[in-house]
């Protein structure tokens, strides 16, 4: 008799098991978002207030400049074309043979 009513009593439904592993993969899944941004050293990325530049292949046709402003995220690819428009000139940039670039702003006074 005691045998039968525990045999009774078990009207589980079998796919119960799978909502649970779903929920757990959903967990795995956000958790392995927040390693790869902090792998990347780059916490703000996650901070809506924040604001951070990246720049991808820096260099190479492929180059990408990734800006977050806040929640505003805009990806600029590098292109052929050369920007131009209205303005003044600042001053002079100078690469020396080590690599190093060195900026010597115009004087005030300057042509």
């Amino acid at each position: 008799m005691r045998r039968r009513r525990f045999l009774e009593d078990d009207d589980e439904d079998p796919l119960s098991g799978v909502a649970n592993l779903f929920d757990v993969a959903m967990v795995f899944a956000v958790a392995l978002l927040v390693a790869l941004v902090l792998s990347y050293n780059i916490p703000e990325m996650l901070d809506d207030s924040s604001t951070v530049t990246l720049v991808k292949n820096p260099g190479t046709p492929q180059m990408q400049v990734i800006v977050k402003q806040g929640e505003t995220i805009t990806v600029m690819n590098m292109t052929e074309e050369i920007g131009g428009g209205q303005g003044t000139r600042m001053g002079t940039a100078y690469r020396l043979s080590t690599g190093e670039i060195i900026y010597v702003p115009d004087d005030e006074a300057g042509p």
